[in-house]
């Protein structure tokens, strides 16, 4: 590592980010990595390396001078960040630790590292000097060069006086900076922490700079984030497997985030003084909470998915799926919108509330494109602003920021007219979005600092495994990508299934020969099949524009046709054995009814079972006289069994928990989903009992439609998530204002 940072500052270039992550092993040789924040301080000072007065690194390896923000910046930095990597190789932890970052850089300013051979006695003296020497406060009494630290390493009678006075408490601690400085660290007031070295020091300069961070642990679909208006915090609603759903809360200055539970929908927005957090999707309600943890109180039920208007109203998605305005004490809510669901409107989702709080932003959701509009809140006028996008935010430089093909576009954009300006420009691809859902994991602060999650970054690879009852697993098809929704064919040799490619369409895998093969071919997304009772064909949803229920022939042989079309969004989810009943889920505004309906068509749909709580994924029994399904409000649902015809009262089979039920073992059994895990309970339909659930097995198979059983019980089609690190980086880009005014212009 010596001898490559040695060449690198041969040429002039200095790492500044020296680190553990930053070494890559090939071929059982170390190579240094990631000279990006070298190349982009270069840029930013035209070549002149020690004049940006930038506070870059990473705080554990991080030189004085880098934490203090000298703008004499010189290749001994990286030698005292690899003399830090070289101390925690040897002792198991870097020279200086801390719970924040704050506390992390005091003591490279101000304390000496704990000599080697307290920590580690077998540490021969010539490395203990070596490294005592690379980690000096002073650049001046570190070695001269990289090659100079790596002979004293290799020379076994090097030695140093600084080893003989390492631990030896001293009048005064030596420490790089200005007089100016002096008196805050003497005092304990220093603060310059890493991110605020680079914020501060970057705006001043007209500075663009990137890093990535994580909040530290995984979410499904995708990431809701916001950033506080000034640029100091980000928050992102997850809900990692197996642990309680909730917000983490990242001060950029710190080194982990605070983790909020008790938080079951998603949408966080931070109030105008950061506060308060207001959260709220997926049915949940709209509430608010204190910005650092606390009691989440409920505003209303009646909206959700806000943005604050100002400090004490907000603009919320009602269960119109029209936009409404809300006081955060609660009280009436005012419904602002209605779709035109006559034009195709289907709702008005991710309000953005614009400066002044006399306007809205907010995506006209339709199918299969989406629009972005404003909503004038004191007139009630709507204008069209972008076509073809989804999910706006608002820059305080004069721009509107919003999403199209997983890319980041800006246009120029005046609050006050309302109006767009100019033409549209691309400003980063790889955006992770869902315009089906008219959501994208980007956020921008009133100082110009934009945090995005990438698409590539964020989607897991799945692949495509058998399981048994004992949870042996056997691979089934070993091309990773991103899968849903399996169905086994009722012979058993076929699985249909959802597969984005990039658009989600059905394919066809078969079994026997290891071969998967395209099905549908539309210009919107076609997913959720489900099989006849005769193998012919596939039933699923289409785009177009509500989510209709098309079929088509397996073997190709005739185009697809709409079995269902209507306002509400339809999924299928069994036909009867005989092939005359189609059972499928209806949803629309946060409701969700079992349904149904005569495939031939000679009588309306009528919904199924309890229509006081929300219910879904129907299955017919094998004699179809039965139906299974799973029920319930929000996240807590349960497995029940009832006649099809409604007479009856229901069994109740799950007694934890559980949803998507299939029938087993010629009906004599029902299997779940648990979480990640499957479980089995035997069914007496003449008696009309339940016995007790028992888990078949767990691991990595994500629960959202993503398993089937084959009909006798012995072996499942699970999709499972590969291996990924448990958190996913968040890329920061500070100053962001001036690219936008580069690229788009003021």
């Amino acid at each position: 590592m010596a001898d490559a940072l040695h060449y690198a500052h041969g040429e002039g270039v200095i790492h500044r980010d020296i680190k553990p992550e930053n070494i890559l092993i090939h071929n059982g040789r170390p190579m240094v990595a990631d000279f990006g924040i070298a190349l982009a301080v270069s840029a930013a000072a035209g070549g002149r390396m020690t004049e940006t007065g930038l506070s870059l690194g990473t705080p554990h390896y991080m030189s004085p001078e880098q934490a203090t923000a000298e703008k004499e910046i010189t290749a001994r930095s990286d030698i005292y960040s690899l003399g830090s990597m070289l101390y925690e190789m040897l002792t198991g932890d870097p020279p200086h630790t801390g719970s924040s970052a704050q506390q992390i850089i005091m003591k490279i300013v101000t304390e000496e590292a704990q000599p080697l051979t307290e920590l580690r006695k077998s540490v021969p003296p010539n490395v203990a000097a070596a490294t005592a020497k690379a980690l000096e406060k002073l650049p001046a009494d570190r070695f001269v060069s990289a090659k100079a630290f790596a002979d004293a390493l290799a020379d076994h009678s090097f030695s140093s006086s600084s080893v003989a006075t390492a631990g030896t408490p001293s009048a005064i601690t030596r420490f790089p900076v200005r007089s100016a400085q002096a008196g805050w660290v003497v005092a304990g007031v220093v603060t310059l922490a890493l991110i605020w070295s680079l914020l501060g020091r970057a705006e001043d300069a007209g500075l663009t700079t990137q890093f990535a961070f994580s909040l530290g642990a995984e979410v499904g679909g995708v990431p809701d984030i916001d950033i506080s208006r000034d640029g100091r915090r980000i928050v992102q609603f997850q809900s990692p497997t197996g642990v309680e759903a909730g917000l983490a809360v990242r001060h950029l200055a710190a080194v982990d985030p605070v983790m909020i539970a008790g938080v079951w929908g998603g949408a966080p927005r931070f109030s105008p003084d950061g506060r308060w957090l207001a959260w709220g999707g997926a049915g949940s309600g709209l509430w608010k909470m204190p910005s650092d943890g606390g009691t989440s109180e409920l505003i209303t039920e009646e909206c959700d998915n806000a943005d604050w208007i100002d400090g004490s109203t907000l603009v919320c998605v009602g269960r119109n799926w029209g936009l409404a305005r809300v006081s955060s004490s609660g009280g009436t809510v005012d419904v602002l919108t209605e779709p035109d669901t006559a034009a195709g409107e289907i709702g008005h989702w991710a309000p953005v509330a614009l400066p002044g709080g006399t306007a809205v932003v907010f995506t006209s959701y339709r199918r299969p494109v989406s629009r972005i509009e404003a909503y004038d809140l004191r007139s009630g006028d709507r204008t069209v602003l972008v076509e073809n996008a989804s999910y706006a935010r608002y820059a305080r430089s004069g721009h509107l920021l919003y999403v199209r093909d997983d890319a980041l576009f800006g246009i120029r954009f005046d609050p006050k007219t309302l109006r767009t300006e100019g033409e549209a420009v691309p400003l980063l691809d790889d955006v992770e979005s869902a315009p089906s859902d008219a959501q994208a994991a980007f956020a921008i602060s009133d100082n110009g600092t934009l945090v995005v999650v990438r698409h590539s970054e964020w989607r897991v690879p799945k692949e495509l495994v058998w399981v048994d009852r004992s949870g042996t697993e056997r691979s089934a098809y070993t091309t990773p990508g991103r899968y849903a929704n399996p169905r086994i064919s009722p012979d058993g040799e076929k699985v249909a299934l959802t597969v984005w490619s990039p658009r989600r369409d059905v394919w066809i895998f078969d079994v026997g020969r290891i071969a998967l093969t395209q099905l549908t071919r539309a210009e919107v997304s076609s997913f959720e099949p489900i099989w006849t009772p005769d193998g012919r064909r596939v039933i699923y949803t289409n785009e177009t524009p509500s989510y209709d229920l098309y079929q088509v022939p397996v073997d190709g042989s005739a185009a697809p046709g709409r079995v269902i079309s209507g306002v509400m969004d339809q999924y299928a989810r069994d036909v009867s054995p005989d092939g005359a009943t189609l059972a499928y889920r209806e949803t629309w505004a946060g409701s969700t009814k079992s349904m149904l309906m005569p495939l031939d068509g000679s009588a309306p749909p009528v919904a199924f079972g309890d229509t006081t709580i929300t219910s879904g994924s129907p299955q017919f029994s094998p004699d179809g006289q039965w139906l299974v399904y799973d029920a319930g409000t929000g996240g807590d649902r349960d497995v029940f069994v009832r006649r099809v015809d409604g007479t009856g009262g229901r069994i109740s089979v799950s007694t934890n928990g559980g949803q998507d039920p299939r029938w087993t073992r010629r009906g004599r059994e029902i299997v779940y989903r648990v979480g990640t895990a499957v479980y089995a309970a035997d069914i007496d339909l003449e008696e009309e009992a339940a016995g007790s659930p028992h888990m078949l097995f767990d691991g990595p198979y994500p629960n959202d439609l993503s398993y089937d059983a084959t009909s006798d019980g012995s072996r499942f089609f699970m999709i499972k998530s590969v291996e990924r690190p448990e958190a996913q980086p968040i890329l920061v880009i500070t100053n962001f204002f001036e690219e936008l005014k580069e690229k788009v212009g003021n």
